[in-house]
């Protein structure tokens, strides 16, 4: 049923790279008539109407999506700017990137059909290549890019319609530390630092190897895919870190959309081959023990084989395996999650025939601020910029910028298990993500206290007491009653209006994974690397421990994919 289902999308789905190869014409104009487009959005398909009259896109029709009710506004603006562009050439809305992908699929489709262009996904047979890729996300499209920077042929295989995983929705920023960027705005950080922090956050079970080979590259990492074009100049705060040293593009936007279309955009550049729609079933073993290809399910085809002499796994977590998540950590069974439907950990039935190491699979960290409608994760930088969460009956609980383990714990502590994010309008101006859970109808906003707790149901005269106190401690540099240093109370919450979200933890991140060493090499049980196999991104384990802190799960993604993709060259060229 499942692949009868892939066969039928497949044939109506055409979303090879969308974002980043160019439309190839079939006929110089669109011809008039009604088309109907099919996408995958965060929920599931979402299918659209588009009218062309007199050659150009004059009317788009939702004919039906799966989407969240709180989606809509994002639909109707990607909606707007393909009519606006007249091209489904069109940049995803940071803070909706998977929906923003579903339409931009589906108008792809329909005005793909105006121009008389095929639909179908090109199809695959056994082919032969210096280094295979397992996963488009974040850790893929690097490791892709350093492979082929080496001089290797690479080819990405991504098992969804489109590229970028759960990179798509990573919102506040990437960690480094003694980065160029933190001196050019007189920031004072050291690696000693950061690696003192990751290890306090991970409660010192982390790989310390991995940790400081996270630390040592973190900084001529952030330089190259600044290089590539990513905007890293806006440098934040995140939970457990002692300075700022997130960073993000300018004004606090979201992190992962930037960088997926800037990896993308370098990869295809490279000469790097992606292909969508191609799921990974098995990496194969040679006689002698080698990882030598995989074996590939592509929507529409018949199952491939692709050889290569090195093969990188980049598949990312399994926060949206429910099943697996309660059976490695039972306290978490019930959570909803934030990850992407593709957080699957497809990889870890593949590499078992090699004796590889799956690593402190128990360590599943949850994100604390997460909205109770609809499961969409509000970033951490929102407390880093100033905000402060408030219990229901109006009262501070807990240090905010505390690890995430901590405050989601202190959450679930609370009356109903949920608490209020609250901030003012200098928080507000301080993020630019904030404009999009705006746009997603997801805050509470009120021109005073008062009528913010009437809204929220807190108890007036406590928040007005909370309000204060906070405010008091910002003033003197000391919070007296959770600890939160004076760096981490940026500004006092007493501009208007007021805003507040409801909020929940949520499943987050995996921490455990295949065990690797500090080249990226798969490990067996015996702490020996497994020749020719590597991994990278969230389906490793060892580097963030027990709880991973906001910031480091991009750096991991990139430093890693990017040491893989060297190695990978390297084992290549020996073959």
């Amino acid at each position: 049923m499942v692949r009868n289902f892939r066969f039928l999308l497949f044939l109506l789905v055409a979303v090879l790279l969308a974002a980043c190869t160019p439309e190839r014409l079939q006929r110089d104009e669109m011809l008039d008539g009604t088309y109907e487009g099919l996408g995958e959005g965060r929920g599931g398909i979402i299918k659209l109407s588009v009218d062309v009259i007199e050659h150009r896109i004059a009317a788009v029709r939702v004919l039906a999506q799966s989407e969240s009710v709180f989606a809509q506004p994002y639909i109707d603006d990607m909606i707007s700017r393909v009519i606006e562009a007249q091209s489904a050439e069109v940049d995803a809305i940071s803070g909706a990137t998977q929906t923003s992908n579903g339409v931009k699929s589906a108008m792809k489709m329909a005005i793909d059909k105006a121009y008389g262009r095929s639909i179908a996904n090109e199809l695959f047979a056994e082919t032969q290549t210096d280094v295979v890729v397992i996963g488009a996300g974040g850790a893929g499209l690097s490791a892709a890019i350093e492979a082929a920077t080496q001089g290797a042929g690479v080819i990405v295989l991504e098992k969804r319609d489109f590229i970028g995983g759960n990179t798509n929705s990573s919102t506040g920023g990437i960690n480094g530390a003694e980065t160029s960027f933190q001196k050019a705005l007189g920031i004072e950080d050291s690696k000693a630092l950061f690696f003192d922090d990751i290890m306090k956050g991970g409660h010192y079970l982390n790989d310390s190897s991995l940790v400081q080979t996270l630390v040592d590259n973190a900084p001529s990492t952030l330089d190259w895919i600044a290089r590539m074009g990513a905007d890293l100049s806006d440098v934040g705060l995140m939970g457990g870190s002692s300075v700022k040293r997130t960073h993000r593009p300018k004004g606090g936007l979201a992190i992962g959309p930037h960088l997926v279309k800037v990896l993308c955009g370098e990869a295809v550049g490279k000469g790097v081959e992606i292909r969508t729609g191609n799921a990974v079933l098995d990496v194969l073993m040679s006689a002698d023990g080698k990882a030598c290809g995989v074996r590939v399910g592509q929507s529409g085809g018949p199952d491939y084989t692709s050889w290569a002499k090195a093969v990188i796994i980049a598949t990312g977590g399994f926060g949206a395996n429910l099943s697996m998540v309660s059976s490695y950590c039972p306290q978490l069974s019930g959570f909803s999650t934030v990850n992407h439907k593709g957080a699957t950990g497809d990889a870890f039935p593949w590499v078992e025939k090699f004796g590889a190491e799956l690593y402190q699979m128990d360590k599943i960290q949850t994100h604390p601020t997460v909205d109770v409608r609809n499961s969409l994760m509000i970033t951490e930088a929102v407390r880093g910029n100033g905000a402060i969460l408030l219990n229901r009956e109006g009262n501070r609980f807990v240090n905010e910028m505390d690890t995430r383990d901590v405050v989601s714990e202190a959450i679930l502590g609370q009356t109903k298990g949920t608490a209020f994010l609250f901030f003012d309008q200098a928080v507000r101006e301080s993020l630019s993500a904030i404009d999009n859970y705006d746009k997603l109808g997801l805050l509470v906003q009120s021109p005073d206290l008062a009528s913010i707790a009437l809204k929220t149901g807190m108890d007036e005269a406590a928040l007005s007491r909370s309000i204060q106190r906070y405010n008091g401690f910002q003033s003197c540099g000391e919070d007296a009653d959770f600890h939160r240093s004076s760096v981490q109370m940026p500004v006092p919450l007493a501009k208007a209006p007021y805003y507040a979200v409801e909020v929940k933890p949520a499943i987050h991140h995996t921490m455990g994974g295949i065990h690797i060493d500090s080249r990226a090499r798969v490990l067996d049980k015996q702490g020996r690397p497994v020749e020719g196999l590597y991994a990278c991104g969230e389906v490793t384990g060892g580097v963030h421990g027990g709880n991973r802190l906001g910031g480091n799960g991009v750096a991991d993604i990139v430093v890693f994919g990017r040491i893989a993709g060297r190695e990978a060259s390297v084992c290549a060229k020996r073959e």
